[in-house]
């Protein structure tokens, strides 16, 4: 403690806060071009709403599918979508800012890449779409994480409840899971090796789009799908459009209540347990050690938080998304490591993965090896 009489020192937050400090280091020349990007990056988290709102714009009106054909006039999009010319103009704009659009001879507009990819990654746009109801969840934030609200979003995935989801409720967040699976198992399957594995089975596997994109890249593998009995049944077309009806195995029930179908070498969790609870989590891992024979591989591929480095996909969106969903949350890939052990599982490895904003990987495996 300081001693009486004498002033404690201000806190080097305490001094860039100052304006006086502030006026200065953006005038001297080795601090302003780092106070301009601080500048720069402070403003985009204060606009980002209206960012994304333009992106969410965009999509509802169709702009990227429209300018996927080539480049197009503000005059031609605002016919095609209804929205006054003038009004037109300021959203292809902020589209054009956010790198999206870009201008073209003769006042017309087109896709970047980075546009281009709104059309072209599977499931982006109806993710965006879905955004509608996370916005109205968090209009009012400071409620919202005080636990005051009942947010929408958690009756838009009511089967991470348990109990009965009826059919209609079941199309709809599969056809988002299945969309937006891709991805995640494309980044999966260049993660995890699958070597020496015979029988998968994937729980919790929706309509079948995880293990889809697996019997396309390992022929001789046996796959089995395990859902809920408003889910699973749905993969059906999906597996015979593959030409993989032969080696694919679909088995309802609930991982809440039921066994896990024995067999398999290895199962995966794609996207579950984000979803749910500790002691939910916990009682699954538990039930997988139960199935997996001796030497058997457990296969954790989901968004993940950074821990004790936070990172923006996992800790400033599918935190905040599990928050509002009532359930579940994002832990990292420590967290569901420990839980992995405390299941039993002995031997823990944490792969690479391309890109962590898309999915993470844990693999545990049964036994010593």
């Amino acid at each position: 403690m300081p001693s009486a009489g004498r002033s404690r020192l201000p806190s080097f937050a305490n001094i860039i806060a100052r304006r006086g400090f502030q006026k200065w280091a953006a005038r001297f020349p080795l601090t302003r071009r780092l106070v301009r990007r601080e500048g720069e990056a402070l403003f985009d988290l204060l606009a980002g709403f209206c960012h994304s709102q333009v992106l969410l714009a965009l999509v509802q009106l169709e702009i990227p599918q429209a300018l996927i054909e080539g480049p197009a006039t503000s005059r031609s999009l605002a016919a095609k979508s209804g929205v006054p010319e003038d009004r037109m103009a300021v959203l292809l704009k902020a589209g054009t800012a956010l790198g999206l659009l870009k201008s073209k001879r003769g006042g017309r507009v087109g896709l970047t890449q980075r546009g281009a990819a709104l059309v072209g990654v599977p499931g982006l746009q109806t993710m965006i779409r879905h955004h509608d109801v996370l916005y109205r969840d968090l209009a009012d934030p400071v409620a919202f994480f005080r636990g005051e609200t009942d947010p929408e979003l958690a009756g838009f995935w009511p089967y991470v409840f348990g109990g009965e989801v009826d059919p209609q409720t079941a199309a709809t967040y599969s056809d988002l899971m299945a969309q937006s699976q891709l991805l995640v198992a494309d980044d999966t399957l260049d993660a995890v090796s699958l070597k020496g594995v015979r029988h998968l089975m994937d729980v919790g596997g929706g309509t079948g789009a995880f293990l889809a994109e697996v019997g396309a890249r390992f022929p001789d593998l046996k796959l089995t799908l395990f859902d809920l009995p408003a889910v699973a049944p749905h993969a059906e077309a999906r597996f015979a459009q593959a030409g993989l009806a032969a080696r694919t195995e679909i088995a309802s029930g609930s991982f809440r209540t039921d066994a896990l179908p024995a067999g398999p070498d290895a199962i995966s969790l794609v996207r579950v347990l984000y979803d749910h609870t500790d002691e939910t989590v916990a009682a699954l891992l538990a039930k997988v050690h139960d199935a997996l024979p001796e030497g058997g591989q457990l296969i954790i591929s989901e968004p993940m938080s950074g821990g004790a480095r936070p990172q923006r996909a996992g800790d400033a969106y599918f935190a905040i998304y599990t928050l509002a969903m009532g359930t579940g949350k994002a832990r990292s890939a420590d967290e569901i490591a420990q839980m992995c052990r405390g299941a039993g599982f002995q031997t823990i490895a944490q792969p690479a993965v391309r890109r962590p904003f898309i999915t993470a990987c844990v693999v545990a495996t049964k036994g010593n090896t």
